[in-house]
């Protein structure tokens, strides 16, 4: 698939319509954050990986944090050349197998059940959705370390610092992220692990309710892409 991808780009809806084929997690935990992110926001943040700055289309993408495989089966599917998921979740890395052999989609992929913490080596690109915090303080700092240890080119998911009625409203209305101002906490923590934020994208996520402690049938907030590049490189 890797191959055949390479020599095409694909359509942003082609990929869209992938990515909705892929399960995603029966059974979330909410000390995990499991929360799964749209087929709109990951087609974007692959997009941008994949065609603005050529991370994905051949190269050994690392996703930490898998989940059910959307991210890492959706680079696979873009052209990487290996791709390999990790997820503390038996149950999840479970689904992304599944899903992997459901899409065709065995070759050239790892699916592990682990911590981040036993991840060795070097790749070329890391793509994460990490909790963000909220159940446990800064749980979002251990994934962006180990992404600056392994690799010079990560994509990261964080909560935007604040909630923005008004940044809100202007997604809804764009045509799926904008360019926003860094959280200088994460600034700060990026530069010291040698790395520089070189873009970061605001786009909308909407949740159903899901946990007892939810309030609403629905809810949107904003999460901020960070792009990434250890300083070395840029």
């Amino acid at each position: 698939m890797g191959e055949h991808a390479q020599k095409r780009l694909i359509r942003k809806l082609d990929l869209e319509r992938f990515l909705s084929t892929v399960a995603v997690q029966p059974s979330p935990q909410v000390h995990l954050e499991q929360y799964t992110i749209s087929e709109q926001i990951a087609a974007n943040m692959l997009y941008i990986a994949a065609y603005t700055n050529e991370d994905i289309v051949g190269r050994s993408v690392l996703d930490l944090g898998c989940g059910t495989g959307r991210l890492a089966l959706g680079a696979l599917f873009l052209g990487a050349r290996e791709v390999v998921g990790i997820d503390i979740d038996k149950s999840a890395i479970k689904t992304a197998q599944e899903n992997a052999r459901n899409a065709g989609l065995t070759d050239g992929i790892q699916l592990v059940n682990s911590s981040i913490s036993t991840v060795v080596g070097r790749f070329d690109t890391v793509l994460q959705n990490p909790p963000f915090g909220v159940q446990t303080r800064e749980a979002d700092r251990a994934f962006l370390v180990k992404a600056l240890e392994v690799s010079n080119s990560i994509y990261s998911l964080h909560n935007h610092p604040e909630v923005d009625s008004r940044l809100i409203k202007q997604l809804k209305a764009s045509q799926g992220f904008l360019q926003v101002s860094a959280s200088p906490f994460l600034e700060r923590l990026v530069s010291k692990y040698s790395g520089a934020i070189v873009g970061v994208y605001a786009m909308l996520m909407t949740i159903s309710r899901m946990f007892d402690f939810h309030t609403k049938l629905k809810h949107d907030f904003v999460i901020d892409l960070y792009v990434i590049k250890k300083k070395a490189d840029y």
